[in-house]
């Protein structure tokens, strides 16, 4: 009697025990999912790499990456001084690369996230999505003013990030030439694709080496450009969160009555799904009636996106509630997607191996003279222009990214996705000037 007594006792004693241990580890969470669970998800994911039975197409491709992403945008968002610079960014980016370097990622899952990234082009899909539906969704007085005014700091922003790079580059013994056409253009050309491959392509044909020599001598630039750029755009973050004067959280152009993107009633209604699912085909259509219009026009894809979106906000011929769905399936992108798409550019786009073989001290401090001065010039002018100067900061220092890739992990590092717009802007016609100024230069002085 006393046995089964003091059984029952134990048993009492020990369930609330049991009870309150698993809820402080359920309340331990990776992202949004408990621990247990999350650990479960990635071992079985894991598990798949390992013997080769994880599916090499876009489910492989992105289990991969949100696992990696769910657990490094949230480290960086805890670590102490790493989270008030773009943590999450730079761990997403970073860790990944550096997993890369060192042949940790088999083959399978390496497979599959190329097939994700590259075959079904995930990157642009999100761009695609961030573009028309931060546009969408914002106020037409606050867009109209942000794109006529955001070219001064941009232009102003290039030539002080040159003299900057040259002089610095000069005094660390490179040579003002080849600061500028090998340091400095690299950073500001606007990424690999759309600024790297052109320029070694046309410094290939006039200096008659191979293009390859010309890629593997621009990339670590571009690439120590980009996360300088990160790093300028967390300490921007910081500085609005301590003087919100300073800031609009995410709008460019100062103005009176509101911030100019809340004024919109219809991104304030309960999200609709299936308004979500136009959203998403609205955003594809753009895409593709910017690739369509670039076989007529000439002018990269792209930025003729964001003009047809720019012009369909102003001149309000879409319904309020296909705004509304494309608003809503941006938030959606930008809030789960963001730090899993970081994880893919870091595999397949962030080549460390490059970066290692000409990196120096003084290298990297000519780079990062030339993404502060960027950055710099952009705070103040912006300040001048009526612009809070911090996000103009931003949107500025963007021009320094390694293009889309670059301005996501920007973005994100500040939290202000909803400068996407500006930013690709700053990226594709600002990588397209500098492209074609380089060129010109290249063969006039025959360097």
């Amino acid at each position: 009697m006393n046995t089964a007594r003091k059984l029952e006792t134990f048993t009492q004693d020990s369930q609330p025990k049991n009870k309150g241990f698993w809820k402080r580890i359920n309340n331990i969470k990776v992202g949004v999912i408990p621990l247990p669970l999350y650990v479960l998800l990635a071992l079985i994911v894991y598990g798949a790499a390992v013997y080769n039975e994880l599916p090499p197409d876009m489910i492989g491709g992105f289990a991969i990456i949100m696992v990696m992403g769910m657990l490094l945008g949230d480290l960086g968002l805890k670590i102490p001084i790493l989270k008030d610079i773009g943590g999450p960014a730079i761990l997403s980016l970073l860790v990944p690369s550096v997993l890369v370097f060192y042949n940790v990622l088999n083959p399978a899952s390496m497979e599959a996230v190329t097939t994700l990234m590259k075959t079904s082009n995930f990157l642009y899909l999100y761009i695609s999505c961030l573009v028309a539906g931060s546009i969408l969704g914002m106020n037409r007085k606050v867009l109209i003013q942000g794109f006529t005014r955001m070219f001064v700091p941009l232009v102003l922003g290039t030539l002080a990030a040159v003299a900057a790079g040259v002089a610095v580059g000069t005094l660390f013994g490179y040579g003002a030439k080849h600061t500028f056409f090998y340091i400095v253009v690299p950073i500001i050309g606007g990424g690999i694709g759309e600024g790297i491959l052109p320029l070694s392509l046309a410094y290939s044909q006039i200096l008659g080496s191979s293009a390859e020599s010309f890629v593997s001598q621009m990339i670590p630039a571009a690439v120590i450009g980009n996360i300088v750029a990160i790093v300028c755009a967390g300490l921007m973050k910081r500085l609005g969160e301590k003087k919100p004067e300073l800031t609009g959280n995410g709008v460019l152009v100062k103005t009176k009555g509101g911030d100019g993107i809340s004024e919109e009633t219809n991104i304030n209604k309960p999200v609709d799904f299936s308004l979500m699912g136009a959203g998403l085909l609205i955003a594809c259509s753009f895409f593709i009636f910017g690739g369509l219009a670039h076989k007529f026009l000439g002018i990269p894809g792209p930025v003729l996106m964001i003009v047809a979106a720019t012009l369909v906000k102003c001149l309000q011929v879409m319904p309020a509630k296909m705004e509304q769905g494309a608003y809503h399936m941006y938030k959606f992108i930008s809030t789960s997607l963001t730090w899993p798409l970081m994880v893919g550019l870091g595999i397949l786009y962030i080549p460390l191996e490059d970066v290692v073989k000409i990196v120096t001290p003084g290298y990297a401090v000519v780079c990062a003279a030339v993404v502060i001065a960027m950055v710099a010039t952009g705070y103040f002018v912006g300040k001048m222009m009526k612009m809070h100067p911090v996000d103009a900061a931003i949107v500025t220092g963007c021009h320094s990214g390694l293009g889309g890739t670059g301005d996501v992990a920007i973005l994100s590092a500040s939290n202000r996705m909803s400068l996407m717009p500006f930013a690709q802007v700053a990226t594709r016609l600002g990588g397209a000037s500098t492209v074609i100024l380089a060129t010109l230069l290249m063969k006039l002085l025959g360097v």
